[in-house]
């Protein structure tokens, strides 16, 4: 359901992205080219900072926002998820917040008032708070990184968890394609 915010902002989607029936998307959010949008995604720009504005929520090309995901802000403050990033089921992306390029994000992982860097890989059921995290940063299953987490105990990104990343950034873009060319046959 693609619909206005309060203050009268409409979604803006490029026409080669592909968004689920079943996924909510409101207000002052930006979808770039070949982006998907899986089922009972929710990516809602409604609330305004003190003086009324708000910034938008924008996705970038090629990245995926997968099933059950949520993306929101507080008081209108940014959201950007960079090109060719995977936002994995059922995480949460609560801005303020920046994902950058080729970014991997594991299932029911939580982001919050951060900035994580191009090509990190956040693993599944992880929660990053307050802290930023540099590109090619590697965040193991089940961590907690938080605004006084000693980020030099953690490993750099390995090439096998870039690969998968970028294997499941491929892989969403051909669903986009498939998805895209069905949309007639319902």
């Amino acid at each position: 359901m693609i619909r206005k915010n309060p203050s009268g902002d409409l979604p803006v989607i490029a026409e080669s992205a592909y968004v689920d029936k079943t996924a909510i998307i409101c207000g002052k959010v930006i979808i770039g080219e070949n982006v998907f949008v899986g089922p009972c995604a929710v990516i809602r720009a409604d609330e305004v900072d003190a003086t009324g504005d708000m910034d938008p929520i924008t996705i970038g090309a090629n990245s995926n926002i997968q099933d059950g995901v949520v993306i929101h802000s507080k008081s209108g403050a940014a959201v950007t998820i960079g090109e060719f990033t995977s936002i994995a089921h059922r995480s949460i992306v609560h801005g303020p917040c920046t994902v950058g390029d080729r970014v991997f994000i594991g299932f029911n992982s939580v982001l919050f008032n951060c900035v994580v860097g191009d090509g990190c890989v956040v693993r599944h059921n992880s929660v990053v708070d307050g802290r930023d995290l540099p590109a090619a940063f590697y965040v193991p299953s089940t961590t907690r990184i938080g605004p006084n987490t000693d980020l030099s105990q953690f490993p750099p990104v390995s090439v096998s968890a870039s690969e998968f990343s970028e294997d499941v950034a491929r892989t969403n873009v051909d669903l986009v394609r498939g998805y895209k060319a069905l949309q007639n046959e319902f």
